[in-house]
């Protein structure tokens, strides 16, 4: 997902954010040897899924402590905490989702599975063996991120607000994602204010709201600073998250790296899918998607409905709405000039990206 440039002067912060990453992968991979060579493997794996990611998320935390006035070096541990909060979640899911590749290649419960299929392991076996490494993968990556920001040595209060902050960010995703199960597995049929809700748990809370805000509180900003980042975060994180969604079905694969009929076949509850079933009246959407998304015949007969009943349509004005809300957050003057305009060019790359 391609979204955002770093102010300027912030670039080497996040290029040092990836080596405090990889210098803390080496420890943690050294560290583990004399526990055994499969655990070494599986912090070796851990260090791959880090990979290949934009580093949004730590650009952020810094972008907002530089602009308020930080000038420590703390913020790096700050930003590398939420970097490595973002790849255990991305561990996470991609066991929820079933899913055994990231970012083009295999990812950790991928490769776990396919060496144990490979030294003769059944296939049932390797799956649950390359399932449970992901899952403890990320459980550790979950304890870093913390022990990063309880060891700051900062004032207690700022630290506290920090691993708070932390906590939330855990919270509120965990109830993003188990509601994104429940409803890509039927257990609930979600209205479209649902569908929302679900889409500012589990990605605009951790990617922009967090993040912002632990730049912030690191700053000592104050509460006005906080709460206009907060809805900022809150506006573009949806934003965001619904141009995903019509990028997974009408965007250029070659570009999203995607395939734009694997939400249809899967049936995903995005709100864009809410919204157009909800206003299905002839029933022809539901009948198509009970029959199955199969060939891109069948996708392109989807995609011509969610343009005749209006859903996408929906969509692109609601990723407008969070973005004029968004940017109309960044006005109060607790919010530096400098800030405002870089987050400015944030919500256009938000609602304007390809990828």
């Amino acid at each position: 997902m391609t979204l955002i440039m770093s102010r300027p002067g912030s670039s080497d912060a996040v290029t040092e954010v990836s080596l405090r990453i990889e210098e803390f992968f080496a420890r943690m991979q050294t560290m583990a040897l004399p526990l055994g060579r499969r655990y070494a493997e599986l912090w070796g794996a851990a260090r791959l899924s880090s990979e290949g990611g934009k580093r949004f998320r730590p650009a952020l935390v810094i972008d907002a402590y530089h602009a308020l006035g930080g000038a420590h070096d703390d913020v790096i541990t700050v930003a590398t905490a939420f970097e490595l909060l973002h790849t255990a979640f991305l561990l996470h899911d991609d066991v929820i989702d079933g899913d055994t590749t990231r970012r083009g290649r295999p990812n950790l419960a991928g490769t776990f599975t396919t060496r144990a299929t490979e030294r003769g392991v059944s296939a049932k076996s390797a799956e649950d063996w390359g399932a449970a490494s992901a899952i403890l993968a990320g459980d550790l990556l979950i304890h870093a991120a913390q022990a990063h920001i309880a060891r700051l040595e900062i004032s207690a209060t700022r630290r506290s607000a920090l691993l708070d902050l932390i906590e939330e960010t855990m919270f509120v995703t965990a109830a993003g994602e188990l509601a994104d199960v429940a409803f890509a597995t039927g257990v609930e049929v979600p209205e479209l204010a649902e569908s929302l809700s679900m889409t500012q748990w589990k990605t605009a809370h951790y990617s922009f709201q967090a993040p912002l805000l632990a730049g912030a509180i690191l700053a000592g900003a104050s509460d006005e600073t906080l709460r206009a980042l907060s809805e900022f975060g809150h506006q573009i994180g949806i934003a965001f998250q619904l141009r995903d969604d019509v990028l997974g079905v009408y965007g250029a694969e070659h570009l999203t790296g995607k395939s734009t009929s694997s939400d249809l076949h899967t049936g995903k509850m995005t709100p864009m899918m809410c919204y157009a079933l909800q206003h299905d009246d002839d029933g022809e959407l539901r009948n198509a998607l009970a029959l199955g998304v199969v060939t891109d015949r069948d996708a392109c007969r989807v995609r011509a409905l969610l343009e005749r009943n209006g859903a996408r349509a929906f969509t692109e004005n609601l990723i407008d709405d969070c973005t004029r809300i968004a940017s109309a957050a960044l006005a109060s003057p607790a919010v530096p000039a400098s800030l405002r305009q870089h987050l400015d060019r944030v919500a256009s790359a938000a609602r304007e990206r390809v990828s």
